[in-house]
Formats: C-alpha cells, structure tokens, sequence
C-alpha cells in the first residue's frame, strides 16, 4: 500500500507514473494529445482529450508496473495552470474547448484593466498581473462569448475549474468539486492573503460565485475514485500545479530555495516563505504550498517559451526529428556565429509581460544552418532564465538565499542547455537524480497524508544530485552575451 499514483495531466501530454514505497518510479505510461489553434494566438485543448488520456495512462501505469487498484494507497494531481474549463454540472459536458494558459485572446480587455485601473488591484489581491495568461478574463470571455453561459451560470447549472478540478470532477463521478490552493491563485480570482475568492474581482469580470470550485489545501481529501474507474474506489490526497508540485519535488521548503523546471514553459520559483513578497519587477507572488491552512508564498517567474522552442524546431520548421537532437547540433554549430533568438510566439512573459510581442532572430548568415539555430533555441531560455532571476534578486534578498539553482523537467536533461544556463548565470546549476520532480512533489502530497510517506524534513532529505554544472564562461564574454540578448529583446518590444 506504499505505492502512489500521480497523474502529471500537461501540456501537450498526459502521464501516469506510479511511485513504490521508497519514492521511486516503478512505471510511467504517457499519451500526447492535440492542440487547436483557430486563430493567431489562440490556443485550445479539447476537454474530453485531456480526461481520456488521463484516465487510459492512469490505467496503463498501474498495469505496466503491475499493481492492482489495491495496492495504490492514495492518488496525487498536478496539472497545467491556468488553463480554463467551464462544464454543465449536471451532464458534464464542457460549453467549450479548454481555453489553454498560453491563449492571449483576451489581451485587449487586460489593456482596459490596466487603461482603467484596476491592475493595481488585482495584483494587491491576487499577486498577479492583469494578463490573459490567467484564468479570469478567459472564464470572462466564454461567459461572454458561449450563448446563454452566463445566465446558467447564474443559476448554478454551470461549473468553472481550472484542469485539477476538471479531473478529480470525472474521477469522482462528480461528487467533488474542488480545487487547491495552488490552482486558485494562478486564476486571478482569489486573494491570496485571506485565502479565499475575491467577490471585488468577481463583480468587476461578472463572474457568478456559484461557478467556482472550494478550496482546500494541497495534502487534503479531495475525493474518492469511482470504483469502475481502476476496479475500487481509490483516494486523492494530493494536488497542486505544476509548478508549486515541482517546488515540493525539488524540496525547496526552506526560505531562499529556488527552482527553475524546464517543460513547455520555463518557470522559475522562489520560495519566500511566510512573506507575500510583492514585486516592483513585473514578477508574480503566489502561493507556493499550502499545508495545514498556512500558506507559503514565493516570487515566480513565468517564461511562456521553454521547450516549446525545440517542438518548434521539431513541428515548425522540422529541423530535427526529436528532441535531443539539439544538444549535439548545439555543440557542432559554427562558434564564429551568434544567432539570438527570441521566442516571443505568444508574446513575453515576465519580466516584460508583452503580450503583442512576436518572436525574431537575429545574427543570421548565409550559412545559418540547423545546428546554429538549435544553439540559439537552446541559449534562448538561459537567457530568459537571467531575465527572471535578475528580477528576483531585486525584489528579494531575504537570507538563506541559495547560491545555486535545482533544475527540473525535459529540458533539464539537455547538458548544453544546463552548461549554457550556468554560464550565463555565473552561478552552479544543480540537477537532481529524479528529474520527475512535479510528478514526485505531488506524489510525496498524497502519499505523506495517506500516512506512506515520510514527512516534510525527511522528504527533503532524500533529495541527491545527479550533476552540478558549473560556469566555464568568463565574467566579459558573459555580460557581452548578455547585453546582446538584451538590446534583442528591446527590438522585438519595440515593434
């Protein structure tokens, strides 16, 4: 009864990965699923894809790492943040596509928060920007746009939640409606300081209260299974986002600790604490985890454009046919060339939050080629990386702060991209053994409530390191590199 089921729902994937009583993997199963572009910078999910891939890989993980649905002591959630579903309580059914965290279809009507006012705020409250990268204006914009929606939602036939709740409601047959912590600070309808919805937000997007899900912390009772669902009821016990699951991973529990995980996007977390550290920097506060009904805040750095940059190289201009190809084109390009590229296809996120912005490349030759442009597209979130934690730096120098950074997600794996990432720090890089860090976060949530896994200090002490990447570069060719990646970004947010 040791073993825990985490459901990593992302992306562009969903996974199930089942951990054993030791806090290792013993099997994972893995489905990618489409994305839907209707327009420029729209991008969508279908809500029924998201569920079935959930559910076939929960499935497939159990099996493959032969258990039965009685052996999984509880399940533990971590998914995409920000990414919006509204759904009719009573069939279930959603009123529209997944709107997904990267859509900036409601970046005019966040232009009118600001003209207007009311970012400050918003941010007072919720610790974030008025951005279309946050649930609020997307929940606005289908109340708007679906016919009808907002008068059911009026009358409570109609259920908002961000993808946890979207999936604890199928996995509970409906019973549970609810969400954590973590995944209601990233809406921009909850105040983070009282720990509950805002009715000030909700009024000014005229959102019904009755659409929205309760809140509990990220160890918690969020349900039981259906028994059809893996043979017998099985219960959730952990949630939280993807980020905050991979800071729990990563132990950083202690003031100062930081991590940066590697996926789609890049975000960079900094946990501060007891403290709501606001930002003169453009950064966010939120909610890294929440145990026992106390918060513990941090700084956040959200970069749009990580490893969407090498799917890009893949799918866009097909350059490479997978993924690791990069590091040893990476390594084979031309050193007297240097290619910046800056990934802004859906505009920038922190610290410049620029959501009209589009993506350059600049420094290109005749003799531009693959391997340069797999350099440029790796180096491109070192930079970003710098971008975030310059920012943190300037908004917090609380002590206990950690010389170095614990590095997760796909990406981490590249060792020129972690190389690179140290070089234009100047600082050590750490990469753990378990680069599965939001699975494991979430997993150590479910399993140290279900009473299977250690506790937070012995949690911590179980993380080892796999590499530290220190800086080769010297401290002039550094701030050369980085000052050119600077005046490339001024020309992007300048157009």
């Amino acid at each position: 009864m040791g073993h825990i089921l985490a459901l990593d729902q992302g992306t562009t994937s969903s996974r199930g990965i089942v951990f054993d009583g030791a806090m290792k993997i013993v099997a994972t199963a893995q489905e990618e699923f489409p994305q839907h572009y209707p327009a420029s910078g729209w991008v969508e999910h279908d809500a029924a894809d998201l569920w079935a891939t959930t559910a076939a890989t929960a499935r497939a993980a159990i099996e493959r790492a032969g258990l039965h649905a009685a052996d999984i002591a509880a399940i533990g959630i971590t998914n995409q943040r920000e990414t919006t579903l509204i759904w009719d309580r009573k069939t279930g059914k959603p009123i529209h596509r997944a709107i997904v965290w990267q859509d900036r279809r409601t970046a005019d009507f966040c232009a009118k928060l600001r003209a207007d006012g009311h970012e400050p705020m918003i941010t007072a409250r919720t610790g974030l920007l008025a951005d279309p990268y946050f649930s609020a204006t997307k929940v606005k914009w289908l109340l708007d746009n679906v016919e009808g929606a907002r008068d059911r939602a009026r009358k409570g036939e109609l259920a908002f939640g961000t993808v946890d709740s979207w999936l604890i409601w199928n996995l509970t047959g409906g019973r549970a409606h609810v969400t954590d912590a973590t995944n209601a600070a990233r809406t921009m309808l909850y105040d983070i300081h009282k720990g509950r919805w805002s009715r000030t937000i909700c009024d000014l997007f005229d959102i019904p209260m009755e659409i929205l899900p309760e809140v509990r912390d990220c160890a918690a009772d969020f349900g039981m299974t259906r028994a059809d669902l893996f043979g017998r009821e099985i219960p959730i016990l952990g949630v939280a986002g993807d980020q905050q699951a991979a800071t729990i991973g990563q132990a950083c529990f202690a003031p100062g600790m930081m991590k940066s995980t590697y996926g789609t996007g890049c975000f960079a977390v900094l946990n501060t604490g007891e403290t709501a550290v606001t930002s003169t920097n453009k950064l966010l506060t939120t909610i890294a985890y929440q145990l026992d009904g106390k918060p513990t805040y941090a700084l956040e750095g959200s970069i749009f454009i990580a490893g969407a940059v090498v799917q890009w190289l893949r799918d866009g201009i097909k350059v490479i046919r997978a993924a690791p190809e990069t590091q040893g084109l990476a390594e084979s390009a031309d050193p007297t060339q240097d290619l910046i590229l800056v990934p802004a296809f859906v505009g920038l996120g922190a610290p410049y939050w620029a959501p009209e912005a589009r993506g350059a490349i600049f420094g290109m030759t005749r003799n531009s080629g693959p391997a340069e442009f797999a350099r440029a597209a790796l180096e491109s979130v070192g930079y970003q990386t710098r971008d975030l934690l310059e920012a943190m730096k300037a908004d917090w120098a609380g002590d206990g702060a950690r010389p170095s950074l614990r590095v997760d997600g796909g990406m981490a794996a590249n060792d020129y991209a972690m190389q690179f990432l140290s070089d234009i720090l100047g600082a050590p890089v750490d990469r753990p053994e378990v680069l599965e860090t939001t699975a494991l976060g979430v997993a150590w949530l479910a399993g140290s409530r279900a009473g299977a896994w250690p506790g937070m200090e012995g949690f911590a002490k179980t993380w080892a390191m796999e590499r530290q990447f220190t800086p080769a570069m010297d401290d002039g060719h550094r701030s050369a590199r980085y000052d050119r990646w600077k005046r490339a970004v001024s020309a992007v947010l300048s157009v």
